[in-house]
């Protein structure tokens, strides 16, 4: 098994340094931006380096997958973006779940940019919104939600890459899309367990068994409740004594996940876990909460 105190997350493809470019080239285009979070990791979720690429134009939150996140925690992280200065609302993109609220809070958030354009005669100028997030934040099952089936494209703006695309949504809204950025590296290693968690990093570049592990120690602390009753754990008489490859093991155990001679297939384990845990299954769950 690899190193789980010292495996660090390091990836950069291409494409990424090209959508940095691509949000700076097309930002003079949009009148506000739409940053896509992960509602169990909002600040692991959010690259860090969005505030220099966007600059200070109004920006609205989306936390994301709100349907699997701790409610309570939400709630918390709903009323931190507010008290800084920027409009949150948690939603789930698969269901539609607060999105209807989206509509309303563009007009909040660019209502200066409304009144300017009515004091000019352009009164019914779009509103234009870049869309920008981390793989697997929902920024695609948000437009396509919001777009609808036929996902309305608007006519190519002139200056913009073919790497962007824009679509209308309604009420005088347009929406740029913008592929997932992450940033070059995680320094912080416990960022990028989170963001290996809930799938941001392709699972290849990391070891399906250190992440389960790292995951079972995130677990133990604060929803032990929920890996005991999720996977049965009859033979840890106490979790927090436990390793949490003993934890592991007894998962696997537990699903009867053997191999020749008794012993247990953990690599199998381990992707049921990271499986699971991404799909829900062991109930809502957060890992972050505002600094108070």
């Amino acid at each position: 098994m690899a190193d789980s105190q010292k495996q660090t997350v390091q990836w950069f493809p291409g494409h990424m340094a090209k959508t940095r470019r691509l949000i700076k080239e097309s930002l003079s285009l949009v009148d506000g931006v739409t940053e896509l979070l992960d509602a169990r990791i909002p600040i692991s979720s959010r690259n860090p380096e969005l505030d220099e690429l966007t600059g200070k134009k109004p920006r609205i939150v989306l936390l994301n997958k709100c349907d699997v996140a701790d409610d309570n925690v939400t709630r918390e992280w709903i009323e931190y973006f507010k008290s800084k200065g920027q409009y949150a609302i948690a939603v789930d993109c698969r269901t539609g779940k607060g999105l209807n609220a989206y509509h309303t809070a563009v007009k909040y958030v660019l209502a200066d940019t409304i009144k300017k354009n009515e004091a000019k005669g352009m009164g019914g100028k779009a509103l234009r919104m870049m869309v920008v997030g981390i793989p697997n934040t929902g920024k695609s099952s948000f437009i396509n939600r919001m777009a609808g089936k036929n996902r309305a494209k608007v006519a190519d703006k002139p200056g913009v890459t073919r790497s962007n695309q824009w679509f209308a949504i309604g009420n005088g809204i347009e929406l740029l899309d913008t592929p997932g950025v992450l940033w070059p590296k995680f320094d912080d290693v416990v960022v990028g367990d989170r963001l290996a968690f809930i799938g941001s990093v392709k699972d290849e570049v990391m070891d399906s068994e250190t992440m389960a592990v790292r995951l079972i120690e995130a677990l133990v602390n604060g929803y032990e409740d929920k890996l005991l009753s999720r996977f049965k754990l009859k033979n840890i008489p106490d979790i927090h004594e436990a390793m949490p490859w003993e934890i592991l093991e007894e998962i696997g155990r537990e699903r009867g996940m053997l191999i020749r001679g008794g012993e247990i297939n953990t690599e199998r384990a381990s992707i049921m876990l990271l499986d699971e845990y991404r799909a829900g299954k062991m109930g809502k769950l957060s890992f972050e909460r505002p600094e108070k």
